[in-house]
């Protein structure tokens, strides 16, 4: 039998100690040894649906375990939200969302189930294309005429997916900003808003371009009519379409929104670390880039989970402030 000194002792546990900070990544995370899940916080078919869809195939490569898609739409994504809050922070939940749901959501209730606190944001997957969209038999052809007609008096309904969503808030900030009067019809996602506009339930629709709306604005259709531009950078597909901003009344009317992917507080490091990396490799996949062209998303460039972390904290302070100008009560 071998004796070993108290002194070899503590030297062959250092040396295991050692080692074990220089295997491999891998070895160290063992993470994900089970399916991946994403949350999306709206019926299949949107923006968030379908981007989530391409980025699971592509995630699940990576991360050698399947990733998952969930819709669970409704109350303007805290139904998806505490799902994943009410799960372990392991980092098999995850949810894909935005500011509409983690900054506008918990501000548009008197009860919040959450915070945006609550979340750590992973990374963020790329920014949507926001756009004032109306019904194709409404008179208005661009956005002077849609100020001038509801100045006229003429009643006009807007749809959003969701009281508190930014779609609403830009509904009523354009409101308040032209004086035209408009009525809120909320909706559990962009598919179900998207179908009645087409079928004129609907006049407008303020918020992001997706697979549907998109083709049957370029196409000469007529279904729907694309007034004006939001977002800060006019796309190419775009380049003839007017930026809201642009117009007197509407100076100051310009606004982007990006998604992103987001676990619970607390999951370890290590984790959301591997998460920021199989979420950055899939936005260069050929399958991911196709989603985004068809939703007029613009993919992010790769960023560390650290640069999601400040992005999302300034768009916190700003969308809070947006909620507050407009003076909304829950």
């Amino acid at each position: 039998m071998i004796r070993m000194s108290r002194r070899q002792v503590l030297g062959f546990i250092g040396g295991i100690a050692t080692a074990a900070t220089i295997l491999p990544a891998s070895w160290a995370q063992a993470f994900p040894t089970k399916p991946v899940t994403l949350a999306v916080p709206y019926t299949p078919g949107g923006a968030s649906d379908v981007m989530a869809r391409a980025l699971a195939a592509r995630m699940a490569d990576d991360l050698g375990q399947p990733v998952i898609v969930e819709n669970l739409g409704g109350a303007t994504g805290a139904i998806a939200a505490q799902r994943v809050l009410n799960k372990p922070a392991d980092g098999l939940q995850v949810y894909v969302g935005s500011a509409n749901e983690l900054i506008l959501g918990p501000l548009a209730t008197s009860s919040p189930r959450f915070k945006s606190e609550d979340f750590q944001m992973v990374g963020k997957v790329g920014d949507l294309t926001l756009a004032i969209l109306s019904r194709g038999s409404l008179p208005p052809n661009n956005i002077k005429e849609l100020i001038e007609y509801a100045r006229e008096g003429n009643p006009l309904t807007y749809g959003s997916v969701g009281p508190g969503s930014l779609y609403h808030l830009l509904g009523e900030k354009f409101s308040q900003l032209t004086g035209a009067p408009m009525v809120h019809v909320p909706y559990k996602g962009g598919t179900p808003l998207t179908t009645d506009l087409i079928g004129g339930q609907i006049d407008l629709y303020l918020g992001a371009m997706g697979a549907t709306s998109t083709p049957l604005v370029t196409n000469g259709s007529g279904k729907l009519k694309l007034l004006a531009i939001i977002s800060p950078e006019r796309l190419d597909l775009f380049r003839n379409i007017p930026a809201a901003s642009h117009t007197t009344s509407l100076k100051d009317f310009s606004y982007s929104l990006w998604l992103g992917l987001f676990v619970k507080k607390g999951t370890p490091e290590n984790i959301v670390q591997a998460l920021n990396r199989a979420m950055n490799k899939s936005l260069s996949d050929p399958v991911v880039k196709k989603a985004a062209d068809s939703l007029q998303v613009v993919l992010a460039q790769p960023q560390s989970q650290a640069q999601a972390e400040q992005l999302y904290a300034a768009s916190t302070a700003r969308y809070r402030a947006v909620f507050q100008s407009i003076g909304f009560r829950p």
